[in-house]
């Protein structure tokens, strides 16, 4: 590893690692993908990192490629203690709202972790159900706190692969593109033809009323 990158990990580690106590021997990192996308699910990560990791690349997920974030995706999965997934889909989210799926995605993936943390360190969101696991919500904690870093890496490649399948169900609207996101060519493709299942119906109605 370069000094330079080692530099940059330690840095991220930095805050993180002041959280470690006696009583404090596991933390989770919490991360979300897909809040703001028109087109399918949101879903959350909660992983467990060793303490001494440190594996070259590490960063918040929208800093690194999506080629960098399938290869890192793998390196994570091996050495982390646990992670857990939530996944809310985009009916759910119509439901009930994408902050209050976010929130319940972020339940079921602490649900998932097979080892219990003693602190959860969250991307920004507040208010939220750890089971009463105690947590600490940090503004841009995905580029500030390495478990977060890991947690969204792993949050985005797993969203991008499941558009990535949907792609195949519905290739006119070119979700292995834009995975869902509302880029020009996404909306013109609603404007054109329509939403598919996979849209969410309270983030494209100006475009459907548009029409």
């Amino acid at each position: 590893m370069k000094e330079k990158e080692e530099i940059r990990l330690k840095n991220l580690k930095s805050e993180e690692d002041t959280f470690y106590s006696d009583r404090v021997k596991y933390i989770a990192g919490i991360d979300e993908a897909g809040r703001g996308p028109l087109a399918g699910p949101v879903v959350v990560c909660a992983i467990i990192m060793p303490r001494d990791s440190m594996i070259e690349g590490v960063n918040d997920s929208k800093k690194v490629s999506e080629k960098k974030r399938e290869v890192l995706y793998d390196k994570i999965i091996e050495e982390c203690i646990s992670y857990g997934i939530g996944i809310v889909n985009q009916d759910e989210i119509d439901e009930i709202n994408i902050l209050n799926a976010t929130k319940k995605a972020v339940n079921m993936a602490v649900k998932n972790l097979k080892t219990r943390p003693d602190l959860i360190l969250v991307d920004a969101l507040t208010n939220i159900d750890t089971l009463g696991i105690p947590y600490k919500s940090i503004i841009k904690g995905d580029a500030k706190e390495y478990s977060i870093a890991a947690a969204s890496i792993i949050a985005k490649v797993t969203r991008d692969r499941i558009m990535r399948d949907w792609d195949e169900v519905y290739p006119e609207y070119g979700f292995s593109e834009h995975k869902g996101y509302g880029t020009a060519k996404h909306i013109a493709k609603i404007k054109e033809i329509g939403p598919c299942m996979l849209h969410r119906k309270t983030f494209i109605k100006n475009f459907i009323d548009n029409k």
